[in-house]
This record gives structure tokens, sequence and C-alpha cells, in this order.
């Protein structure tokens, strides 16, 4: 098993390009399913859940050509198999999102349910409600969802919940149904207006997309596109976030500061320096960070997905601060993590009080999480001497070279088995 091997103390400096933006290019890569068209897709991330997706897609009968590592076309001119297995979706619920675009597509479609996933529950109860809406028939049935539908057509949903993925599923179905679908509290995040960008340019009627109203117009067919995915904003801070934890500087290019508005405040409060520019950020430390208390919630307040990241900020920094998660139940298990690293952090309930220590010292520590795992990187960049952290292929689902681009900006930092 793959390990990474950190010597703490060093501040980053230096200059990256941001990869593009895994929770966009998932969705994007699906919306091939609903054109018998090319869709040219630029700008992907080359991570393990991007690879998983393509293999999905190949095996239902999408041709995939890459033109490069960041490149790739696809054409989904037959589908010939309309099964998501449980071998391929237990390792990435992403794979929820062929549903949608199957149905609507093929008229049919049977999906394993993901099953469990270690920071939480995520249930799929708002995607079978809406298809249901929309005229599907749906049943479960040895561990698969199984859903039909000839035609399905334009209704009024409102989601119980807030759902990401749940409100991607319904927008791509939505595209190819007979008349005007609605989806009311619907999730605001810009991974699904990147998504509606694409379907429009495919042809798509879609109005509305980052807000919680989304309006789509259905049409008889979508054409083949080129699009290019959005750059990864969790990416963006969470190398944001390290670097005012080592007090150092950076500069991150294909970049874009309104998508992360409420990250920067928080860092802006923590005592960095940022400037922005139409595709760029530039941050500087110039002193110890200062404490910040978070809560997270839906988009635009404050991601899920930093929270662990300003939590290893947060053990070095001047003060007390108290971090509240309100997304996930289990997103607090890196707390035990870095607590094996001196961090001195009480949990109560949904809650984490963090108090700020001069020095973290490095550890034998374990991944739990995409999150938690960059997490731990910023705390082995932080603490005293050599980190090791294990089960480090949590990274390699979301952060594209994690290792190379911090060695670019002078962090000791190497991969080993």
């Amino acid at each position: 098993m793959q390990k990474l091997i950190i010597q703490g103390g060093v501040p980053l400096h230096g200059e990256i390009t941001i990869s593009g933006a895994k929770n966009a290019a998932l969705p994007v890569l699906c919306a091939a399913l609903l054109t018998q068209e090319s869709l040219k897709i630029s700008n992907i991330p080359a991570l393990q859940d991007i690879t998983t997706m393509l293999s999905l897609l190949k095996q239902m009968g999408t041709s995939i050509t890459a033109h490069n590592a960041s490149e790739v076309v696809l054409s989904a001119v037959e589908l010939t198999n309309l099964v998501a297995p449980y071998e391929m979706v237990k390792t990435m619920r992403a794979a929820i999102l062929v549903l949608g675009p199957l149905l609507a597509r093929a008229g049919e479609a049977n999906i394993s349910l993901p099953g469990g996933c270690a920071i939480g529950l995520r249930p799929v109860d708002q995607h079978i409600k809406g298809l249901q809406a929309m005229g599907a028939e749906i049943s479960i049935k040895h561990g698969y969802i199984h859903a039909v539908a000839k035609k399905l057509h334009g209704a009024r949903i409102v989601f119980d919940i807030v759902t990401v993925t749940g409100t991607e599923n319904l927008m791509m179905a939505a595209t190819l149904a007979d008349g005007t679908t609605i989806l009311e509290n619907a999730a605001r995040e810009p991974e699904i207006a990147d998504l509606a960008n694409c379907l429009n340019a495919m042809g798509a009627k879609i109005q509305g997309a980052g807000s919680d109203i989304i309006t789509i117009e259905g049409v008889s067919l979508l054409h083949g596109a080129e699009y290019t995915v959005m750059p990864d904003r969790i990416e963006t801070g969470t190398f944001l976030v390290a670097t005012t934890a080592t007090g150092g500087e950076i500069h991150l290019k294909n970049t874009y500061s309104h998508l992360l508005d409420a990250v920067l405040d928080k860092l802006t409060e923590a005592g960095a320096n940022i400037d922005s520019g139409e595709n760029w950020i530039h941050l500087k430390m110039h002193a110890k960070p200062k404490s910040v208390n978070l809560r997270t919630a839906p988009y635009p307040a404050f991601p899920t997905d930093m929270q662990a990241q300003f939590m290893s900020l947060n053990c070095i920094a001047h003060g007390t601060a108290i971090i509240t998660e309100t997304i996930f139940e289990n997103r607090l298990m890196h707390v035990q993590e870095l607590k094996r690293m001196n961090a001195n952090i009480e949990v109560e309930g949904n809650a984490a009080i963090v108090y700020g220590i001069s020095q973290l010292d490095g550890a034998h520590v374990m991944a739990t999480d995409l999150r938690a795992s960059a997490s731990l990187v910023i705390a082995g960049l932080i603490a005293k001497g050599e980190t090791v952290i294990d089960r480090i292929y949590h990274l390699d689902r979301g952060y594209e070279n994690i290792e190379g681009k911090l060695s670019t900006l002078g962090a000791q930092i190497r991969r080993t088995s």
C-alpha cells in the first residue's frame, strides 16, 4: 500500500496550475449518454474517479478517444449495456449519475445502489422520487435500482433536501423529456451550472442553473459539442489553505475567485493577503494565522469539502476555533488522526473545538476519506519532523499529482510503497 512521507516546516512558495474539477467532470462525462453524436471534453483531471467513470461509460457502449491527458472524445452511438454494476458503483458513488441519462435516452436503466460511505449517509431517494414524478416506474431488487420509462414527461419537483447529484441527475433526464420540468430547492453549486452550460451547448434548454429553481424545457434530441470543464474550486482552496498554514506565498493559475467566496473570506479572516484576476489567485502570508470559526452548509455557504483542511490550519493558529459540520454526520474522523500529531481538539456532537498550539508533531497517520487525507497532508507540511500518511489512494480520487505540485512549491514530500 502506497504512503506519503512529508518532512514538515517548509513554507510553500511558487506557482501552479489548478486542474479541472472532478465534481464537474463526472456529470459532464455522463452527459455523453444523452446523444448519439460526439462530445469533446477538455480540462479533464487525471484522477481515479475519472478513470472509473470512463470505464463504466465504455462498458455501456461508449467509444472513448483520448487526445491527450486532459481531453477526451466520447461517442455513445449505441448503448449496448444499461447496467452500472456494483463493482464500479461501490468505488465511486457518482456512478449514480448515469441513471437519469440512461432512462431519458434508452428508456431503461439498472443501477447498483451505492451502499455505504465513510463520511455519512448519501441517500438516493430524491433521485428516485423525481424520476417517478417524471413517469418512470422504479423498483429496487437485489441491491439494484431498476427504472423503466417509455418516455419521460416534464414535472414540478420539489427536493426535500438539497442534493447535488440529485439535481444533476434530474436535470439531465429532463433535457429529453416531453414538456417542461421545474426543479425547486435545487442545489446551487457551480458544478451544476457547469453541467447546464455543457447541456445547453448540446442543444438543451435550461434556465436558472446556479439558483434554487431550475427550469428545463425538454427537446427531442441533443447533439454533439465541445466543452471545457471548470477549474476545481476545492483543489484551489486546499492549496490556498496549505500556503496559509505554512506561512508561504502562492500564485494559482486557471482558477476563479468567485467560485469560493466563502473560503477566501475565511482565509482573509485568518490573516492572508489575497489578490485575484480573471483566472488567477495570489495569496501571501506575513504572520502566523489566526483561528477562524466556520460552519458548513450548502453552496454558497462554506463547503463541507473544505472543513478538514481548515481544521489543520486552526490546529496551529492563534486562538480557539469552533468548526461545525452540518452536511455529513461522520465527517470529523480526521480529528483522531490530527490528535496523533499532538493537535488539541475536542469533539462535541457535530462540532469540533480546536485550540491552537505552537507546533504539530510528525506522526504515522491514516487517511479515512478524500478531504481528510488532504487535511493530513496540510498537517504534515506544518508539523515538526516526519509525517507518514497511509491509505493515500483517497488522495488520488480527488487531487491530480498532489505531491508533484507540492514539490514544485518547495515541499519535501514523496510517495513510497
